[in-house]
């Protein structure tokens, strides 16, 4: 065992963790954020999707000697208690059916509209190709993440992006 220091969700973290043991596994049962979650175990669903270092990776193929930067898992998305904008979006659009892949996908989308606040369709699908839903919401998703660019925009630029920060959330 080797004891870590991880910078996660904006709070320094120690544990100890073999050197391959999985990012995944580190924030579900050392850390105990369960919001990350195992689809496949070999990178190809993107249900463990989590950033670091801005940059989403597959938390279940990344061993935790090989992270190297903050990690911001779907539990640290949002800021001061508010919905980030695209989980506000993701239930306006009724996206989630069982819930399951949910938390990479948002973390999917978030990176995208980090990158881009105005992705087309097809921008969208190449962000969320490695994403899957099994109950088959893409339509719903891209609608989301495109409601989500809409909050973004509207958001003024020196106060943090929340629905409630936009004219259209402010109308409802």
């Amino acid at each position: 065992m080797t004891t870590y220091q991880l910078m996660v969700n904006g709070e320094a973290r120690e544990f100890e963790a073999s050197p391959d043991m999985p990012l995944l596994w580190v924030l579900r049962d050392k850390l105990k954020l369960k919001g990350t979650k195992f689809g496949c175990g070999i990178a190809q669903c993107g249900a463990c999707t989590v950033h670091v270092n801005g940059q989403p990776v597959r938390s279940c193929v990344l061993p935790v000697a090989g992270v190297s930067g903050p990690v911001t898992t779907i539990e640290g998305l949002s800021q001061g208690g508010e919905l980030h904008p695209l989980q506000s979006a993701w239930i306006e659009h009724d996206v989630p059916q069982c819930g399951y892949c949910q938390s990479g996908q948002i973390m999917s989308a978030a990176a995208l509209l980090a990158a881009n606040r105005e992705p087309s369709d097809a921008e969208i699908d190449g962000a969320m190709a490695g994403n899957y839903c099994r109950c088959g919401t893409y339509v719903r998703i891209r609608a989301a993440i495109h409601t989500a660019a809409s909050y973004y925009n509207a958001a003024s630029p020196t106060e943090p992006v929340t629905k409630d920060s936009t004219s259209e959330g402010a109308a409802e």
